[in-house]
């Protein structure tokens, strides 16, 4: 499971405008444009925010282009907005 810990805005505020990201998997840390990650889930990666009490999954939202966002108990959430810059 892939955390993600920071993201990169470019050209706006919203999720669209998420460029790049950061994340830890177990003791790896690293660094993925919006588009690898889209891929990656895509290909069946598990990404998350970690939250409390339980972590949320990101999902692709189908768009052009494809972006990231998180969905909790079936409702989309901004828990990626709420992370740090970088």
């Amino acid at each position: 499971m892939r955390y993600i810990t920071q993201i990169h805005l470019e050209g706006g505020a919203l999720h669209e405008h998420i460029a790049r990201l950061r994340w830890k998997e177990g003791n790896v840390v690293g660094e993925a444009s919006c588009e690898e990650l889209v891929h990656w889930v895509k290909s069946g990666g598990d990404a998350r925010v970690e939250t409390r009490p339980t972590d949320v999954r990101i999902e692709v939202i189908d768009a052009r282009p494809p972006y990231l966002r998180t969905k909790a108990n079936g409702v989309l959430t901004d828990n990626l907005l709420e992370l740090p810059r970088f």
